[in-house]
């Protein structure tokens, strides 16, 4: 489904500030996988997700969606098959734009000045309806009025509306607060399954990693260092993921986030 072959990226190559991101990546999703990423701060999890998106163009490699090969193709055309999350709630969506209205560009009925038939809106309003969060009564409040939890479930949903091939999660619930941190990640795990999506998400939570999905993959320093899905996966602990990342890199894992989540 995903396939990314010896993929590097080098960011201000040739300066005193050149840092190496990834660095001889291969990586193979399947399709309906649903893989969670952890490593610490500068491990290149969020240039892993650049990469696929493309966001910038990486210096070696190829990368390969549903067999074809996108590694030169633009940001604006993966974006059609690739949804996007990430860990700021305020990204992602309109705020000067009504409910409905990011709803509308977001299913590609085209949003502001465009008409939004009584059928759409009836959808939009069952959609919301899911959230749980009342939002279907306030389709024409302007999104910038909402919470960050709100707004980044709202965003999920945007992303969603027409399921993509493939669904990036960069910390997407790392700005909320802890009870709505966990109904988003309800939501996630319920559209994931229902639109039986393939997913990748990066989350310094170490116990979410192993509780979500059916594969979990570590990297440090632009390398995957430790990959487990089935029973490799299921018999694992956050102590001894610890373990294995200390095993694999030779050092500790020092990144306090990570160690208190």
């Amino acid at each position: 489904m995903l396939e990314l072959k010896h993929v590097s990226k080098t960011f201000n190559p040739g300066t005193e500030d050149a840092k190496t991101a990834l660095d001889d990546l291969s990586l193979s999703v399947a399709d309906g996988d649903f893989i969670t990423i952890i490593g610490a701060n500068g491990a290149g999890k969020s240039t892993l997700f650049g990469a696929i998106c493309g966001t910038f163009l990486t210096d070696s490699g190829s990368i390969f969606l549903d067999g074809e090969n996108i590694t030169m193709q633009p940001q604006h055309r993966r974006s059609r098959v690739i949804g996007h999350l990430f860990q700021d709630p305020m990204r992602g969506s309109a705020p000067g734009m009504s409910i409905e209205e990011n709803l509308a560009l977001a299913a590609g009925r085209g949003g502001w000045l465009s008409h939004v038939s009584k059928a759409d809106k009836a959808a939009f309003r069952d959609r919301l309806a899911l959230l749980g969060m009342g939002l279907e009564s306030r389709m024409k409040q302007p999104v910038g009025l909402l919470s960050g939890g709100q707004r980044q479930a709202l965003t999920l949903l945007m992303a969603t509306i027409n399921p993509p091939k493939l669904l990036l999660l960069d910390e997407h619930t790392a700005a909320l607060d802890p009870g709505t941190a966990e109904k988003v990640l309800e939501l996630t795990k319920q559209i994931v399954a229902e639109n039986h999506l393939t997913c990748l998400m990066i989350t310094h939570n170490m116990a979410s990693a192993l509780e979500l999905g059916n594969r979990t993959i570590m990297m440090d320093r632009g390398h995957i260092i430790h990959d487990a899905a089935g029973e490799k996966r299921d018999g694992l602990t956050v102590e001894k993921l610890l373990h294995e990342f200390k095993n694999a890199s030779g050092a500790a894992l020092d990144n306090d986030r990570m160690l208190l989540t």
